[in-house]
Parts: structure tokens; C-alpha cells; sequence
């Protein structure tokens, strides 16, 4: 059975402090550093590849992903230069984690994708990119992006490219993961759901006889650590509410990490028993607090999972 790993990612502070969390997550000894992404959103957010481009250039071994690129809101060709540029700079360390999106669909429209569109685009997507990821020269003809005998280069360092992880809780975004996905990347999911999800994962890379040899079952897990659960619970729900512009009240007890290291360690191990292997721990706090939370979050839950 393959280790329980632990990346982290960072909500968006100022560049300097954003930077020197970065330093912090590798010099801890996590394994990966992650970013949201949107176009436009209820909140500041940085470009994902370019903040993880900036995190190529402060770190040296820690992996760089992406949880989850809104690909239906960029043109493939663009997103595989760039995903290729980026692997390069950080020497083959970059996960792509996709996503369909659809939360906020402004962000669609100011774009000029029709929302619709966005799950065949994703899918169309991905088998696009890989192309040019792999391929000297390289063609396709799919329904929304076609190309014949281009080359871009340099290829990524990691080949036939950077592994793909598929996020959504959707059944649509299960097939996705077991037909095209090296991993995947749930959230806001209980236990349970996470298990029969991994089921229908299953199903769908036996169905297109794909296989998931080194498929990695992840969680974006939103984290509140606090000696006081109940003070640790409202500074969650306020903090999610405020990302999301909606209210997280009722999400609490059943999604939230929530409250100290033993409670938060507990609602891990049920995860782990569902299939989980990978959690990247999203520290829901006030901005000032963040580096203190990761801290604890390396010393208290990490050394738990060995």
C-alpha cells in the first residue's frame, strides 16, 4: 500500500509573505504546494501557473500543482506551452490537476466559453494537451480545437507529460478521472461518498480498459486546527463563507477538518480507510495566522501518518 502523503495549499497573501510560506511548506518537509484557480471570483486569487511558476523559481524539490485548473476557460495549445514551460523550470515537478468548474459562472462569460460547454471542453482538453505534451509533430481534430503537424517545444521534463488529477465530485467528473485521470482530487465530500466515489472511478477505467496503476486518490481538505472546537468551527465557517460568498454554516460538521490535532487526525484516518492517499491541507484561517497554522499542521498531524 502506497504512504499517506501531505502537500499544502496557500490561500493568497502579499507577495512577499505568500513567498516565504512557499520556502516554509518545502523547508517542513510537505510534499507538494498547491493553488486554487479562477478567472474571477468572490475573492482575490492570484493565476494559478503563474504563482506556481513563481514557487518553481523560490523552491527545489517540492511538487507544484494545480487543485483545480478551470481548463474550459483556456484554449489547450496555450495551456500546453505553458504547462510545458512550467515543468521545465521546476525540473519535472509539476502535478495538472482539472477541473471543470461552474461555480461561479460569470467567470465563463467574461471569458467567452459557454457554460455548457465547459465538461466536453475539459475532456477534449486534456487529450489535446497530452498530444502536444508527447507528440513531435503533433495533430488532432476534436470539436472545439484541431491542429496539424505543429510542434511545441521543450517538452515537459516529465513524459508523456506532467500526471493529470481530475477534480469534481460529479459522476461525470468520476468517469473523467477513470478514463483520462493519473489521480484524483475531491473536496467538500464525507467519507463514505469518498469510498463509493473511488468505486465508480473503478468502473469507468475498467469500462475504457484504462489503468489505474499509479492513480492517486486525493483530497483537498479544508483544515481548521484550535484547542477550542467550537472557536475552531466558527473561524471556519467565517473564513469559507466569506471565500465563497455563501454560508458555510451547515457544511461544518459534515466536511470541515475541524478542531485538535486528534479530532482532525481522526476525520484523516476515515478518509484513509475510504481509499484516500494523498491530502493537500488547505489551513482555513485569518491570513496573518497561516504560517503558524502550517507549522502545526507539520508537527501535529503530519508525523501521525509516517
Amino acid at each position: 500500500m502506497s504512504p499517506i502523503r501531505f502537500g499544502v495549499s496557500l490561500s493568497p497573501q502579499p507577495p512577499e509573505r505568500q513567498f516565504a510560506l512557499a520556502r516554509r511548506v518545502e523547508g517542513l518537509g510537505f510534499d507538494s504546494l498547491w493553488t486554487g484557480d479562477h478567472i474571477s471570483f468572490h475573492s482575490p486569487l492570484y493565476e494559478s501557473l503563474t504563482l506556481l511558476a513563481a514557487y518553481a523559481g523560490l523552491t527545489t524539490r517540492i511538487r507544484l500543482g494545480t487543485a483545480v485548473y478551470l481548463l474550459a476557460l483556456r484554449h489547450p495549445t496555450v495551456v500546453a506551452k505553458v504547462t510545458s514551460t512550467l515543468d521545465v523550470l521546476s525540473g519535472g515537478r509539476l502535478i495538472f490537476g482539472v477541473g471543470v468548474g461552474g461555480e461561479n459562472p460569470k467567470e465563463f462569460e467574461v471569458c467567452g466559453i459557454p457554460y455548457t460547454e465547459r465538461g466536453a471542453r475539459v475532456t477534449e482538453g486534456i487529450e489535446a494537451i497530452r498530444t502536444l505534451w508527447r507528440d513531435t509533430p503533433a495533430s488532432f481534430k476534436g470539436r472545439f480545437t484541431q491542429f496539424d503537424s505543429v510542434s511545441i517545444d521543450p517538452k515537459p521534463v516529465q513524459q508523456p507529460g506532467p500526471p493529470v488529477w481530475i477534480g469534481g465530485r460529479s459522476d461525470a467528473a468520476l468517469a473523467r478521472a477513470g478514463r483520462q485521470g493519473d489521480g484524483w482530487m475531491s473536496y467538500v465530500i464525507q467519507a463514505p461518498r469518498y469510498a463509493e466515489s473511488l468505486g465508480k472511478i473503478r468502473a469507468a477505467a475498467e469500462a475504457a480498459g484504462c489503468s489505474l496503476d499509479g492513480f492517486v486518490p486525493a483530497h483537498l481538505t479544508f483544515i481548521t486546527l484550535g484547542r477550542d472546537p467550537e472557536a475552531a468551527r466558527a473561524l471556519w465557517v467565517e473564513r469559507l463563507s466569506r471565500r465563497y460568498a455563501q454560508d458555510f454554516g451547515p457544511l461544518a460538521d459534515k466536511y470541515g477538518f475541524i478542531g485538535s490535532p486528534d479530532q482532525c487526525a481522526e476525520r484523516i484516518e476515515t478518509f484513509i480507510r475510504a481509499g484516500c492517499r494523498y491530502f493537500v491541507l488547505n489551513p482555513i484561517c485569518r491570513p496573518e495566522e497561516q504560517a503558524e497554522m502550517v507549522e502545526a499542521l507539520a508537527a501535529e498531524i503530519v508525523p501521525r501518518f509516517p
